[in-house]
């Protein structure tokens, strides 16, 4: 049992440091709007909001398709497959046609736990209120600065401009694709900022100037396309927190999604700070603008600013590491005993 306690301290401790020391209001616990009723919505692993409806996908393991559901029953209204079977879907994001709302969404095929694929993929699937077979459009994309595990994709609202961001336990990364995407050919994605850790969805608020990045258990509100952070918030406990989307009736509302069978969707709204500071930031040009002061130097980088906030992660990540040394001792004493 105490074995059993010390190994469970070492491997959350890293995590429990770094969101301890991260700066975040205290959203409310959030409101059910609908269940999943699909037996086969089973790792909700992202979600978007299109014509109306739900739009999830689940984790790895699963086939091809994507899931439409009614937010007013649960019930799924249409799910549109295609093959061959994906790597790793983890995330879908809306899609426009000519600036406006598509019948479509992009899905992210970015998964990539142990860091060993040489690409990755984005699918434009058609999204219908019926089951239908699709032949989507495919793009390949490589980091450029190596392989990556990613489970966020977004959009930036009325455009074909595509983000990923990174799920580095120590801080992940945003990463910009190529605009237009080209099929056949590699697509090279390019860092632009740091980005909230162990990320596992993201989403555009429709003023277009702003986005929001989830990890299990807070969210991070960032600027466009400067990419500046201006507030973050805890988020209500989930089983295994995956999906996030903007609310489309409350813009100052999220919508969230976890993993498991027969999962609520939840409604939180951002805490008043958090809407003030949104409201208030100036528009942080740097990134998007190759003419703004400082877009020379390299965005992605910030030595003095990620040292500072990775520090609890390090010095959480020392402390589990001590603690594992404890437990090996004790299992070889014990095994000697």
């Amino acid at each position: 049992m105490v074995l059993r306690t010390l190994v469970t301290l070492a491997v959350a401790l890293p995590f429990a440091a770094g969101a301890a020391a991260t700066p975040r209001s205290t959203a409310e616990e959030g409101t059910e709007v609908v269940r999943f009723t699909d037996p086969d919505i089973v790792e909700s692993s992202g979600l978007a909001v299109v014509g109306g409806r739900f739009v999830t996908v689940n984790d790895s393991g699963d086939s091809g398709r994507v899931f439409a559901v009614d937010p007013a029953t649960g019930d799924t209204v249409g799910v549109t497959s295609w093959s061959p079977d994906p790597v790793d879907v983890e995330a879908v994001a809306p899609a426009y046609v000519d600036g406006g709302p598509a019948s479509e969404v992009w899905v992210g095929d970015i998964g990539d736990n142990r860091g060993v694929r040489d690409s990755v993929e984005v699918l434009r699937v058609p999204v219908g209120w019926e089951d239908a077979t699709a032949e989507p459009a495919r793009y390949e994309l490589r980091y450029a600065d190596g392989p990556r595990d990613a489970e966020s994709l977004l959009v930036v609202p009325g455009t074909d401009e595509l983000l990923v961001v990174s799920k580095g336990v120590l801080g992940g990364s945003f990463y910009a694709a190529p605009d237009p995407l080209v099929a056949g050919q590699v697509n090279v994605l390019e860092p632009l900022a740091p980005a909230l850790g162990v990320a596992t969805d993201a989403a555009f608020f429709p003023d277009g100037r702003h986005l929001v990045v989830r990890n299990y258990g807070a969210a991070a509100v960032y600027t466009y396309p400067g990419l500046t952070q201006v507030g973050g918030f805890d988020l209500p406990e989930q089983p295994q927190g995956e999906g996030i989307a903007v609310d489309p009736d409350d813009p100052t509302a999220v919508l969230l999604t976890t993993e498991g069978p027969s999962t609520p969707v939840l409604r939180v709204a951002l805490p008043d700070d958090v809407r003030a500071a949104m409201e208030t930031t100036p528009d942080d040009p740097t990134v998007g603008d190759p003419d703004a002061p400082g877009a020379d130097a390299d965005p992605a980088v910030d030595p003095v600013g990620d040292a500072l906030a990775w520090l609890p992660w390090v010095v959480g990540g020392l402390g589990g590491v001590v603690l594992l040394a404890l437990v090996v001792t004790l299992v070889r004493g014990s095994r000697r005993g």
